[in-house]
């Protein structure tokens, strides 16, 4: 039986794909690397950013890790002026609050960010706990910070549905025995529904909670 919806952010809740790939261009710029497109999706894998910096970078010092963060951030926020809710995803929340089923975030993002992307678009109040990549010791693909979630909304892992855009994210939600619907564009689906998702829309416009509570019969 469905109990909650935990949704990840960029990508499914933010469409800040763009944003994020322009603002690690521009910080890799700085530290003297050019890279391809192709390099450059690791991006979108669901990484936290530690893991995306050491990925690009190498080995790091953890204060290394905190000053390029930082920058990477001071880049971001450059091009935050220009961010919106994915389609659909407003519909969804306001669906789901009528029916009293709780939600949540749970993000690879640092905690900075989330919250700040949450408030700019007026969304923090749908969401009953927020999970961060700060406040995990593993990040995705394990399942660790989707438990966290589960465990913050007081359901279990199972009566969980995930909506993910990255197959790290997929990975993760099926690791744990949570239900996973990915968000991605078709030509993306193929490798999540391999990762492990039950079904994939291109966003949440195509959804319902009928349809949600179906993957539960």
């Amino acid at each position: 039986m469905l109990k909650s919806v935990i949704f990840d952010l960029d990508g499914v809740v933010a469409d800040s794909h763009p944003l994020h790939m322009r603002a690690w261009r521009r910080f890799l710029l700085t530290r003297g690397l050019t890279v391809t497109d192709e390099k450059l999706a690791f991006v979108r894998d669901g990484r936290r950013k530690q893991e995306i910096l050491r990925f690009f970078l190498g080995e790091l010092s953890d204060d290394q890790i905190q000053a390029y963060g930082r920058e990477k951030d001071r880049l971001f926020q450059e091009e935050v002026h220009s961010l919106r809710t994915m389609e659909g995803v407003g519909e969804l929340l306001d669906e789901l609050h009528r029916a009293a089923i709780p939600t949540a975030i749970a993000s690879s993002g640092s905690l900075w960010r989330v919250h700040h992307i949450l408030n700019l678009l007026g969304l923090r109040n749908y969401f009953a706990t927020v999970v961060t990549g700060d406040e995990v010791r593993v990040g995705k693909p394990h399942p660790a910070i989707f438990y966290k979630a589960a465990r913050q909304m007081r359901v279990r892992p199972e009566e969980s549905l995930v909506l993910e855009d990255s197959v790290s994210g997929v990975r993760a939600a099926t690791a744990g025995g949570l239900k996973c619907l990915g968000i991605a564009d078709p030509c993306r689906a193929p490798v999540l529904l391999e990762a492990g998702a039950k079904q994939v829309f291109p966003n949440c416009s195509d959804t319902s909670l009928s349809q949600l509570r179906k993957l539960f019969a």
